[in-house]
């Protein structure tokens, strides 16, 4: 049975600093949150036991790049739908997207795969990837992401995503409508 703590744990004692640094984050902005920690969530049939026990929208976080890897993109996305490559393509404007390589993930959100997170977005203080949020992440109260690390996951207000932490890390989103 998977707990719900209120914010940070008691003991920074076997987290990675990258974990901790988001806690640290989130305290600073007085950003209120859930924590569940967990056994790895390697992909969306995992992160479906934890979204029940969160009650909030979990998320799809896709890394991508235009085909010359120049630019980058993090997708947040209902973990329900499915992603299409042409639709976010033409509504970004870029011609062919991919799935960007683990080497610029690190280099840019620290974050290794399976991990992938809106929180990473702290680590890219050179703004060099882009935010794109489904619309429909939006739409909920709450919003579930990963602390830097997919052994722990979190619920945030929606809104304090949007008001206070996308400010604080100087990226702001562009918002998408990607078909169900």
């Amino acid at each position: 049975m998977l707990q719900l703590y209120n914010g940070r744990p008691d003991s920074d004692e076997g987290r990675l600093e990258k974990e901790i640094r988001v806690y640290d984050l989130l305290d600073s902005l007085h950003v209120e949150y859930q924590r569940i920690d967990h056994e790895a969530a390697m992909n969306m049939e995992v992160c479906e036991e934890i979204d029940i026990a969160l009650q909030a929208t979990i998320c799809k976080n896709l890394f991508l790049c235009n085909r010359q890897a120049t630019d980058f993109y993090l997708l947040m996305m209902p973990g329900d739908k499915k992603f299409k490559t042409k639709d976010l393509s033409k509504q970004l404007g870029v011609s062919r997207l991919s799935f960007a390589s683990e080497t610029y993930m690190e280099q840019f959100l620290d974050i290794t795969p399976g991990s992938v997170s809106v929180m990473g977005l702290m680590n890219d203080k050179e703004n060099r990837v882009q935010l794109v949020i489904d619309e429909d992440v939006l739409k909920g109260e709450y919003v579930g992401c990963h602390p830097c690390i997919n052994t722990s996951s979190l619920r945030l207000k929606t809104c304090d995503l949007t008001e206070k932490i996308l400010p604080a890390v100087g990226h702001e989103p562009i918002v998408v409508r990607l078909a169900s």
